[in-house]
């Protein structure tokens, strides 16, 4: 595949300053802790990461499979390190049912309206059995706030994010059965935050508010029907009926008495 340079764009390069933030460093951290422990149990021949967070290899690197590749759009190009390709999302040029997992590192949160699309190209590349990887800011929660907060220290541009419930809906029309969904970090969205973790916080977060976590995980599989065929009846041949009577050309006489 021929790669594409494109010039970075002011959206790209906002979000890049603030990965490389105490805040967006801590969020990174725990997001590689996450994606480590569930692509260690996916196996196969090929892993694919759509959109660039952080370096392009930052994910990949936990992948078990034999090859992995990034492909990224021109709006993501401005990221420290080029992806492996560079092309439209919602028109992988990927061939169909040949990736064993797809790993979505925050893209749908800048996908604006092009989501479903993206996802119909997950579905249509993913092998059977294939897993799906889904990180994304949850709109409520504790970055919610991010609208009544002056400065807060969220990821910037990422107007429109998808919630974990309705990305669940919209898998299942296409036939995925969702694994699981994690919440994470709880932090409050402070521009003087740090983001020191505290794993005591985040598992009583886990446990008790998971509701007021700022991102989520998404693990999906794609699920393959078995078709049985059924012999149409039309189809089978007559049997021969046997044990028949013949009919008989004798005429039975009844005599009818009459009485007066």
């Amino acid at each position: 595949m021929t790669e594409i340079v494109a010039q970075p764009n002011e959206p790209v390069r906002s979000v890049q300053q603030w990965l490389e933030s105490p805040f967006g460093q801590a969020l990174l951290a725990q997001e590689g802790r996450i994606v480590e422990a569930v692509l260690d149990g996916i196996f196969g021949e090929q892993c694919l990461q759509l959109g660039l967070w952080g370096e392009p290899n930052f994910f990949l690197r936990f992948a078990r499979t034999q090859r992995s590749v990034c492909i990224a759009d021109r709006q993501h190009e401005a990221a420290d390190g080029r992806p492996g390709v560079v092309g439209h999302l919602h028109r992988l040029p990927v061939a169909s049912d040949s990736v064993d997992a797809v790993l979505l590192p925050h893209t749908l949160d800048y996908s604006d309206d092009r989501s479903h699309a993206i996802l119909r190209e997950v579905d249509r590349v993913l092998r059977p059995h294939g897993h799906l990887v889904v990180l994304g800011c949850i709109p409520g929660g504790l970055w919610g706030l991010r609208r009544l907060i002056p400065g807060a220290g969220l990821p910037p541009a990422a107007d429109h994010p998808i919630s974990d419930r309705r990305l669940s809906d919209w898998l299942q029309l296409l036939d995925m059965r969702i694994q699981g969904i994690t919440r994470y970090f709880f932090r409050w969205p402070l521009t003087g935050n740090k983001g020191t973790s505290n794993p005591e916080w985040e598992s009583r977060g886990r446990r008790f508010w998971p509701e007021l976590a700022a991102c989520y995980m998404l693990t999906a599989q794609k699920r393959v029907f078995s078709v049985t065929p059924i012999k149409k009846p039309w189809r089978t041949r007559p049997k021969v009926v046997v044990g028949i009577v013949e009919p008989t050309s004798r005429v039975s006489r009844i005599r009818f008495v009459r009485n007066d």
